[in-house]
């Protein structure tokens, strides 16, 4: 029998902890209704409560202000909307203005109309430009509304940090409000919707260890909400209807809490893990590019070209070797395409990228290898290149 597959694909979801495992089991053996009064929905409506608290606590957020979707797109959906109420009083915001590299989930928009949303550059560093951010609020027609501007804490392909804190100073200069996707951030670097000065974070459970199919939006205050996109029954006051999925919000719980404990020693491994195999594949391939490696990058995110492989040739290499990688977002349907977020950061997009992405499970055997894999990638590539 050959040697086990090597899973290198964390962002696109990282896989199930025993601890979410056995808080889906156990809640699945829960009977009850959460809004029904009785001593059964009771017990499932505490299971739910006990997981916001969890959620909360990884964004230092009040678990008063988390409410559960069914993942980070409905969540952005939701709160990517020119309509939005300060308590009672209905307030419009007028434009919502994102980074070049945001997730599909946000480049789309949600409710806003397309000529009221604004793409933001990025430098070639892969970092929002803070200039050209500036700029566009200082033109922003205050008539139209208050201004939104939407930007993830750390991109999916090239695991670049953004500078959120700098961008809140910026929104909040002209009265604007915040939306961070901290998908690819939480449980990977300590984040606190206070410090980082975001007025709503988005969150994915899968992507920390839980279940697919369930994830939230966190506020930072109780009082400026956005309107409603399911409207229903009234659960989650009234802000997301549909009857809860406690089985999926107690595995995200569970998930929340393991990614809590002990983030920056675990991460501190998984960084040195991603390092080591950077420098082999350096060495097996001085012309390897490693984007936003002289910069601040998540610790477990190498997204690279190798000159002259094509995305889809390399993903199809590697996983004939038995490692799974991807060409970037794994959120395109499995489609194989050029690198919007390349292409802003000024890269030719047809050279292509490949997403190399590890855990905290990921083993030292198993980065010695993919080291020989990319090793043995590289040099097929030099082959065909000298019989052209």
């Amino acid at each position: 029998m050959g040697q086990e597959r090597i899973y290198m694909d964390w962002n696109a979801t990282a896989p199930l902890l025993p601890a979410a495992r056995e808080a889906c089991h156990c809640a699945l053996d829960l009977n009850g209704n959460p809004s029904s009064v009785h001593g059964e929905g009771r017990k499932i409506r505490t299971l739910i409560e006990n997981a916001r608290r969890e959620v909360a606590a990884l964004c230092d957020a009040a678990s008063a202000n988390v409410t559960f979707t069914s993942g980070a797109t409905e969540a952005a959906n939701w709160v990517l909307t020119p309509d939005f109420r300060m308590g009672k009083t209905p307030l419009t915001i007028g434009h919502l203005y994102i980074s070049a590299i945001e997730h599909p989930a946000v480049r789309e928009g949600g409710r806003f109309a397309a000529n009221a949303i604004s793409e933001i550059a990025v430098t070639p560093e892969g970092t929002i430009d803070l200039a050209a951010l500036e700029a566009a609020l200082a033109a922003h027609d205050r008539q139209s509304g208050l201004p939104m501007v939407a930007v993830m804490l750390v991109n999916n392909e090239t695991g670049i940090v953004q500078p959120i804190e700098d961008v809140s100073r910026l929104i909040k200069a002209v009265g604007g409000i915040l939306v961070v996707d901290a998908v690819q951030a939480a449980g990977r670097l300590p984040v606190s919707i206070e410090a980082l000065g975001a007025d709503f974070l988005i969150l994915s459970s899968h992507k920390i260890g839980g279940p697919k199919g369930v994830g939230a939006l966190i506020a930072r205050g109780e009082i400026l909400m956005p309107s409603a996109l399911i409207r229903g029954g009234g659960q989650e006051k009234g802000h997301r209807s549909g009857t809860e999925n406690p089985a999926a919000i107690a595995g995200f719980g569970a998930a929340a809490r393991c990614a809590a404990e002990g983030l920056e020693g675990r991460m501190r491994g998984v960084s040195a893990r991603r390092d080591r195999l950077e420098v082999a594949m350096i060495e097996a391939a001085p012309d390897v590019i490693i984007h936003g490696l002289a910069g601040a990058r998540i610790g477990n995110t190498c997204f690279f070209t190798l000159p002259g492989l094509k995305s889809e040739t390399g993903q199809i290499a590697f996983d004939l070797e038995g490692v799974a990688l991807s060409a970037g977002s794994a959120c395109s349907s499995g489609k194989v395409g050029q690198s919007y977020v390349l292409s802003a950061m000024g890269h030719d997009p047809r050279h292509g990228a490949l997403r190399i992405s590890i855990g905290p499970a990921t083993t030292e055997d198993e980065i010695d290898r993919c080291a020989a894999v990319f090793a043995k990638v590289a040099a097929r590539r030099r082959l065909a290149g000298a019989a052209a």
